[in-house]
């Protein structure tokens, strides 16, 4: 079985080599890494370029984009991976056993999503846990309660993306959402939780840097709710917002 994992970078000059590394360490030996740029101005591409020139399962494309979720969508395009799913530049795999376990749990039936717990750590040392994740086992009912998983965990199958779509660009921080709730209310598809921690975050992600894009997030999340036709969108959105109070005292 043969996972793409993307990457979108703009001006990653900090942390993407790290990023990276966490690929290139995983001991699953077929994978194919794309790293979607914005057209950076720093030394990220030089950074990346060094790397592929050295490995020749990563692929590189650098140009203008408009934003994160077009980047993320190019990469699903450019994906030859039976799997895919998403590494962003600030984050790393929890161990190098990761993307190995994920293809056992794919092995194990007929699963067309796999996805597991989160950690966000602190952006100066990766070691200090700021909020755990952690999910549960999937019930449709989940989604009335604002139930998601946890994005950069979530592997899907290439044909899911083939069935549903790419990110709509419509949503600025909430595309992700969208995608979750459209994917996840198909009662066709099966989703395994993998109950480990898959991917570390560093803190500062889009949707949390400032109040300004707190309330986008929130609203356009009412949005997407609205249309993917839950039984009663602001409620869900109260509890979705609730359900992360937990995470930021629950280390593990």
């Amino acid at each position: 079985m043969k996972v793409s994992i993307i990457t979108a970078t703009y001006n990653s000059e900090a942390t993407i080599e790290g990023c990276i590394k966490s690929v290139l360490s995983q001991d699953y030996p077929n994978i194919e890494y794309i790293i979607i740029d914005g057209n950076s101005s720093d030394y990220t591409l030089s950074v990346v370029n060094a790397y592929k020139q050295r490995h020749s399962n990563i692929i590189v494309i650098s140009e203008p984009d408009n934003g994160i979720y077009d980047a993320l969508n190019k990469g699903i395009k450019v994906a030859s991976g039976d799997v895919v799913g998403f590494l962003h530049s600030d984050d790393f795999f929890n161990t190098k056993r990761t993307i190995k376990n994920i293809v056992e749990e794919f092995n194990k039936g007929q699963i067309h999503g796999v996805y597991g717990n989160l950690d966000y750590v602190n952006s100066k040392d990766s070691n200090k846990i700021v909020r755990h994740w952690k999910s549960q086992n999937f019930s449709k009912k989940l989604l009335n309660r604002g139930w998601m998983p946890p994005h950069p965990t979530v592997f899907f199958k290439k044909d899911v993306y083939k069935k549903h779509g790419l990110f709509n660009m419509g949503f600025k921080i909430a595309a992700d959402y969208d995608m979750m709730l459209r994917v996840f209310s198909d009662e066709s598809l099966r989703f395994k939780f993998l109950p480990e921690v898959i991917t570390k975050m560093r803190v500062g992600g889009a949707s949390n840097r400032s109040l300004k894009n707190i309330v986008t997030k929130s609203n356009e999340d009412y949005i997407a709710l609205k249309k993917n036709r839950l039984d009663c969108p602001l409620w869900s959105l109260v509890l979705k917002n609730f359900s992360k109070i937990p995470q930021f005292f629950k280390k593990s």
